[in-house]
């Protein structure tokens, strides 16, 4: 459970004024020293989390609406290996084109090798796709192009859906976030960032309280949440809480 993001929930292409939404909790060792939210690039801006052990990030936005996500394979991270919290900045640290995702997936794949990192897995994707990278073994990235709907990834494969993924996704029905107006869908999202209902754990072996979208688990627990809006036109609307959101308010971001 080192270093990642462990809930990330995006709507891809489900309504037409907020063609991407993304929502994320960050969960990480309470010790572990981190800042929820600043700028990690400019000219042209990218903001997002920034670890300050390694140095990387967990959630990164372009100011041109691509955002990319991580979460980590549970276990301990190999120390000869590259720090998983570079994946998000190249992801959007060269956004070039009218499909900026698209480019951005393509390059990586050539580019990057599971071999290099410790196992995790990326959500990638601007107004126009979404895609999946599975960066838990092999020698090459595996890209899987998603389509529109609602995906929620956590520390687990994104199919088949996991007990918690199941459990966000019933609480964040698809066709009434559809339809909520975009204030509405703010506070639903911020409302179930801050859940620390846990559902039944059926087969999963973890703690219950690891099953909650909000954790508090002793030493180790939700850190900080964002949630992204990024509209066909226009720079990103970003929200972030700097500590778990079942307590810490959270704040819009000027770019």
């Amino acid at each position: 459970m080192l270093a990642g993001m462990c809930l990330l929930v995006v709507m891809s292409r489900l309504r037409a004024d907020l063609p991407l939404v993304v929502a994320a909790n960050r969960d990480e060792f309470l010790a572990r020293p981190a800042t929820a939210m600043t700028v990690l690039a400019d000219a042209p801006r990218i903001r997002g989390g920034r670890d300050l052990v390694a140095g990387g990030t967990w959630l990164a936005i372009h100011e041109s609406g691509l955002v990319a996500g991580l979460t980590n394979l549970p276990g301990p991270r190999d120390p000869s290996l590259r720090s998983r919290g570079e994946l998000p900045l190249a992801l959007t640290s060269a956004v070039a084109g009218p499909a900026p995702a698209r480019a951005a997936v393509a390059r990586f794949a050539a580019t990057h090798h599971p071999r290099d990192y410790s196992p995790s897995w990326l959500l990638v994707g601007d107004s126009s796709c979404l895609f999946h990278i599975d960066m838990t073994g092999g020698d090459a990235p595996v890209v899987r192009e998603l389509p529109p709907g609602l995906w929620i990834l956590e520390n687990r494969p994104l199919e088949p859906a996991s007990v918690k993924a199941r459990a966000v996704a019933r609480a964040l029905d698809p066709a009434r976030a559809a339809a909520l107006p975009p204030d509405a869908l703010l506070a639903a999202l911020q409302q179930l960032l801050g859940s620390r209902a846990a559902p039944p754990p059926e087969d999963d072996p973890r703690p219950p309280e690891l099953l909650a979208p909000c954790v508090h688990a002793g030493p180790y627990g939700t850190r900080s949440a964002a949630i992204t809006f990024v509209a066909p036109d226009g720079p990103p609307r970003l929200w972030s809480a700097d500590g778990p959101p079942d307590r810490a308010a959270f704040t819009e971001i000027a770019w």
